[in-house]
């Protein structure tokens, strides 16, 4: 899970007349992580101690030059370096007062950008592709410097990254609408080029972020089509172990790309966004937009791209002018007139972190929701089950013929403020059963936000099976709908309870905490009437059926067969009565009934970490923590027992999953 944390305000900006840049051009992590460098689009770099909001020094060229990439810091040398009027390499230390009085050094050809990953030397990547060592450069200064791009080829974003000890500069370019990616590797020096392959005509990249593991850089690039409302982020993979470009007239290698995730826009096209890798599973966003709020508001977002959920949002007031940087757990983001900084969180998700330890024994036993169609890349890349499984999931609803002319989805999101809930039922299924549906995937969190509020202000309007219909719709999330659960849980619609924590896997663990509260303490009478889902219901009877009938086959035999062979034996008489006392002592009694049961086991099949229960307990009386570990006691006393078979029902908890929450 992820989470975004107050903010505050790191300096104040001076952006351009036209409003249309923030006025900074880059910012770099400097000894540490509590300070920074900040290059504005002009003539200054300013070091900021960053827990302190203050800075700590600055430097500005003379009037009439200008800084033209943005500063780093050389921790081997404790040195700035910078680049003004596109060829003079600039170099001081945080004693110099006077930039002007400081080393200089002008080159032959135009700088495009500076870079000093973390762990290598600084390299200086040329506006026509060459890439040279700051120190080499410097030796020779006046040393030739070859093209390597096309002559109207460009760069459009670039970096540099380290892997045990071999350092690579990566960076893209445009030539005549198409797009090339450039791999560098530096000692040895080879160069490798990929050409973007387009799904699409008219995509082009408006941010480009990339990642390193296990030999491969991962390039996530976020487009744009033409006259459309959504953002498509699309993923590529480059092996850093790949053939080297043999000559300059050897064809770059077809790069292909995957759509991992579309993102929300909002009203009008994305102008200015940026997307920023964090870990393998999580991406953050600025720019585009948050898909339940309103028009005119501007977001920060983590998104998970394995789950496409949405997992912390936070509003920037003023204008987004599309760039982020992120440096030691704190983004730093320009809007409005201010630069902030914002600390954030981002762990591996709970549900990922089950599955993990579940893969080492049985994977096939763990609740891996491979069913939900939404996501681009399912858990264990079972896509071969995808269709059967969601159908054994989903109660099927009953579809009416559609009308000749049907409502769009702004309609019905208007409609279904007044309507009533027969009328808001049948327009929802009727959107729900269109052959696009997975285009109005932006729409449904809206039309459960509307729903939900209007639900809180009346309590004389909820809609049950409307619900129940869009979560199983699969397109939903907890993160895009976040009050719909509480909801549930105050209309004590336990039903569409087990349905979210069936189908979110983005769940909060102290709001799945507060259904076990829930659960926990419904009697087992009212529990018996309710309506769950069926297969959860079915494993639990099944299960409470075989507690009875145990005691009548041990081990694949009757005892009392045996018995009618040698009744006139004392030796068998023991033998019958040890067995009998030992069947006594493995058959459990389940504490709670089979509705109950079913409840707690979606509790055990969640996304939980290792100490999830922990923190939570608390809040339940002894008499319910004790009975909540009996159950669990139950169930682990269950399935260690051989005659019971391991392949339950798709609502059955595994035997891994008991014993982590057991012996917590």
């Amino acid at each position: 899970m992820a989470a975004l944390y107050e903010g505050y305000t790191l300096c104040g900006l001076i952006p351009d007349q036209s409003n249309s840049s923030s006025g900074i051009d880059g910012i770099e992590e400097e000894r540490d992580s509590d300070h920074v460098i900040v290059t504005d689009s002009n003539r200054s770099v300013t070091l900021y101690k960053v827990s302190d909001q203050k800075p700590l020094g600055s430097w500005t060229v003379k009037q009439g030059q200008t800084l033209t990439c943005s500063a780093v810091f050389n921790s081997i040398t404790n040195e700035y370096v910078v680049v003004s009027d596109h060829k003079v390499i600039r170099i001081w230390k945080e004693g110099d007062l006077v930039l002007d009085k400081t080393f200089k050094a002008t080159v032959k050809a135009d700088i495009w950008k500076v870079h000093c990953a973390a762990g290598g030397q600084p390299v200086v990547l040329f506006r026509r592709g060459a890439v040279r060592h700051l120190e080499d450069l410097l030796s020779a200064p006046q040393q030739p410097i070859e093209d390597v791009l096309a002559e109207d080829e460009a760069i459009r974003w670039s970096t540099s990254i380290v892997v045990e000890a071999q350092q690579f500069v990566l960076f893209t370019t445009e030539l005549g609408g198409e797009n090339f990616f450039y791999l560098q590797r530096l000692n040895p020096n080879s160069l490798h080029k990929y050409h973007l392959e387009r799904e699409e005509p008219g995509l082009l990249p408006l941010s480009v972020s990339a990642s390193y593991k296990d030999e491969h850089i991962s390039l996530l690039c976020l487009c744009e089509p033409a006259f459309t409302l959504t953002g498509f982020l699309y993923r590529s993979l480059i092996s850093v172990r790949g053939p080297a470009l043999d000559g300059a007239a050897q064809a770059p290698l077809p790069l292909p790309r995957s759509r991992v995730m579309s993102l929300p826009v909002g009203e009008g096209l994305l102008k200015a966004a940026s997307v920023f890798f964090l870990d393998d599973s999580h991406i953050a966003a600025v720019g585009a937009h948050h898909p339940s709020a309103g028009a005119g508001k501007h977001f920060l977002c983590i998104w998970n791209i394995n789950f496409q959920t949405l997992q912390a949002g936070k509003e920037m007031g003023g204008k987004i002018y599309g760039q982020l940087w992120s440096y030691s757990n704190k983004f730093f983001i320009p809007h409005g007139k201010r630069l902030s900084v914002i600390p954030f969180s981002c762990h591996k998700s709970s549900l990922a972190s089950a599955l993990g330890k579940l893969r080492q024994t049985r994977p096939e036993e763990s609740k891996c929701p491979t069913f939900v169609p939404s996501w681009n890349n399912p858990l264990h890349e079972e896509k071969a089950q995808l269709s059967k499984t969601g159908e054994t999931r989903k109660t099927r609803s009953t579809r009416k013929t559609q009308p000749s002319v049907s409502l769009t989805a702004e309609q019905v999101l208007e409609l279904i403020k007044t309507a009533p809930v027969e009328e808001v039922q049948k327009e929802v299924e009727e959107l729900l059963s269109r052959q696009d549906v997975q285009d109005l995937q932006l729409q449904l969190g809206k039309l459960v936000s509307i729903l939900v509020c209007r639900s809180q202000a009346d309590p004389k309007f909820y809609t049950h099976g409307t619900f129940v219909q869009l979560v199983e719709s699969k397109f939903l999330c907890h993160s895009v709908c976040p009050d719909l659960l509480p909801l549930a849980l105050e209309r004590k619609d336990y039903f569409l309870c087990q349905i979210c924590l069936l189908f979110f896997p983005d769940i909060p663990e102290a709001l799945t905490c507060s259904c076990l509260k829930a659960f926990i303490c419904l009697p087992d009478v009212d529990a018996e009437k309710m309506s769950l889902e069926p297969d959860s219901v079915s494993f639990m009877d099944a299960l409470i059926t075989r507690e009875h009938s145990q005691d009548d086959l041990q081990n694949g035999f009757s005892p009392s067969s045996r018995l009618e062979d040698h009744s006139n034996t004392v030796d068998d008489q023991q033998t019958r009565e040890g067995r009998e006392k030992s069947a006594a002592i493995q058959g459990p009694v389940c504490p709670v009934g089979s509705h109950k049961a079913a409840l707690l086991n979606e509790i055990l099949q969640t996304a939980y970490s290792d100490t999830f229960l922990l923190p939570h307990l608390k809040d339940l009386c002894p008499q319910h923590v004790l009975l909540f570990l009996q159950y669990l006691h139950f169930l682990y006393l269950r399935y260690s027992q051989d005659t019971l078979p391991q392949a339950h029902s798709l609502r059955a908890p595994s035997l891994q999953q008991v014993c982590i929450s057991f012996h917590l």
